[in-house]
């Protein structure tokens, strides 16, 4: 009889291995995208991801007659509690061979971990929250992820639902072939006649200002998502980091801000999908001269992810969202981009949803957030 073990992650070494377990379930898997060692150390960093300053995380080793085969995050958010009144805890950065006593004693782990820290229920998969990657891919197993996107084993979904959790969410990811594809004629109507009904203008953020945009992207993400499902308010330093983080690939073309009378009113943030890159990339190290690969390599990249796209609440309902996708469109059909993702949506997001089929998208991936109350 097999003999499974849990170890809680102590030390470095530990990290390392629950960081590079991906590097053996995946490594026939064609369409596994390998992260960036370093970026995995940071966003784990306690002292260095800001997440941190209002949440607590501990990881766990899954050992079956001590062979690594397993791993889960339990999280405390604080900040998600506080904002939605409720005692919810979250998992995330699952991995697992194909066993249903590992995948059991993983989570019966991370519950009494949660049970411990007075939490009566369970999210996820949240790598750590949604601010990040987020959601089990249940269908879409045949193109790898985009940026920020995850990617997963078809058989997590059986393995999740034997162990009785159920579904919260989907999240939609929509493809769109920015060479087929132009902007449909009734869209750029609604974009030109909102812009001028309500003096809007469109600018890039200056990435060389950034702490000022970010405050100001700060007011309109808290504001416009503020009604989602799962939103948590970031805050300055939370969003300062992630601008820090993403400053290095993204394009100021693609960042645009919509203003009225100088004040924000909207954003869309568009990003290179560096996966082009980082696919061929398999040990998941920059160095010594995977560095200047990335870089060379990201004036060839011919895809795109829009991962934001937000207008405050006031806004909502005059068609904005037209002018963001219309001018995102059409710079990235002038810079030689090929195809493009729009995520994630939620599944009941109906004007999002309805917004990105009218420009002619398509749903190829879908993600599931799953919930169980104990």
């Amino acid at each position: 009889m097999s003999e499974i073990t849990i170890k809680t992650v102590a030390a470095q070494k530990d990290l390392l291995k629950f960081i590079k377990l991906p590097w053996k379930l995946y490594q026939d898997d064609p369409y596994w995208v390998p992260p960036l060692i370093m970026d995995r150390k940071k966003l784990l960093d306690k002292k260095h991801n800001p997440f941190f300053k209002h949440a607590e995380m501990e990881l766990f080793l899954a050992y079956k007659n001590g062979e690594l085969v397993g791993r889960i995050a339990g999280i405390c958010n604080e900040n998600h509690n506080n904002f939605h009144k409720d005692k919810m805890g979250f998992f995330g950065f699952y991995e697992s061979i194909n066993d249903k006593v590992v995948m059991q004693a993983l989570f019966d782990k991370v519950i009494s971990w949660l049970k411990d820290h007075d939490k009566n229920g369970m999210y996820g998969p949240m790598n750590p929250s949604t601010n990040d990657e987020i959601g089990l891919l249940i269908k879409g197993f045949d193109s790898p992820p985009y940026i920020m996107m995850c990617h997963n084993p078809p058989y997590y979904q059986n393995l999740f639902e034997e162990y009785g959790l159920k579904k919260a969410k989907d999240l939609y990811a929509w493809h769109i072939d920015a060479v087929k594809r132009d902007v449909p004629e009734r869209m750029v109507r609604i974009a030109q006649q909102t812009a001028a009904k309500y003096n809007i203008t469109l600018r890039n953020l200056n990435i060389k200002n950034l702490k000022s945009e970010v405050h100001l992207l700060r007011e309109v993400f808290n504001d416009a998502w503020s009604n989602n499902w799962g939103f948590v308010p970031l805050t300055d330093e939370e969003l300062e980091h992630a601008a820090d983080e993403l400053k290095q690939i993204a394009d100021e073309e693609f960042l645009l801000i919509a203003e009225k009378n100088g004040k924000a009113v909207g954003f869309s943030i568009t990003l290179p999908n560096i996966n082009e890159i980082l696919i061929k990339n398999r040990n998941g190290r920059l160095l010594p001269f995977g560095l200047v690969k990335l870089m060379l390599g990201l004036k060839k990249i011919r895809t795109m992810r829009l991962p934001l796209l937000g207008i405050i609440k006031e806004y909502q309902h005059i068609g904005l969202g037209a002018l963001f996708y219309m001018e995102t469109l059409n710079r990235a059909k002038k810079r030689g981009v090929t195809a493009g993702e729009m995520s994630w949506v939620l599944e009941d997001n109906v004007p999002m949803n309805k917004a990105i089929e009218n420009l002619g998208a398509e749903i190829y991936k879908t993600y599931r957030i799953y919930e169980l109350n104990f």
